[in-house]
């Protein structure tokens, strides 16, 4: 059997498209279904406002809002897979966020595996876009023409 079949199937590549799909639809319910307690409850974010309080985040009255509703809208643009570098690129960013003010409380590796995920994720969505089944490709197409 040859190695290079084995080490890299051709067919394989044909999943990409729905791989990624698959991805930004159960990231972005999940992100989504994650704030909307939040946003739909004031006695659920003044518990996030008091969360990040204890983390001593600067500004947590600002920070919580801010977060939840990057949150909300990252979830929104990567389920429609419109704007999703930058929907990646501020998924990074909110998480790496998250980690700094996780870290110095002594979270273990188990703690910060979440966030430390979704920035790797959020990164990956930025350098490599949506893929082929998505708004963003479908608008890239419409304005070649």
């Amino acid at each position: 059997m040859n190695v290079t079949a084995l080490a890299a199937p051709v067919w394989a590549d044909r999943l990409q498209p729905l791989a990624n799909l698959a991805l930004r639809l159960f990231l972005g319910a999940f992100l989504i279904y994650g704030v909307w307690d939040n946003i739909t409850s004031a006695e659920r974010m003044a518990e996030f406002v008091g969360f990040l309080t204890g983390l001593k985040c600067p500004y947590p009255e600002l920070a919580a809002p801010l977060s939840v509703w990057a949150q909300f809208l990252i979830g929104v643009l990567l389920i429609g897979g419109l704007l999703t570098r930058w929907a990646g690129l501020l998924l990074a960013v909110n998480f790496l966020v998250a980690y700094a003010l996780l870290a110095p409380t002594g979270a273990d590796f188990r703690a910060l595996y979440p966030p430390t995920v979704l920035i790797f994720v959020g990164l990956l969505f930025f350098a490599y876009g949506a893929g082929p089944l998505s708004l963003d490709r479908l608008l890239l197409e419409t304005r070649r023409r």
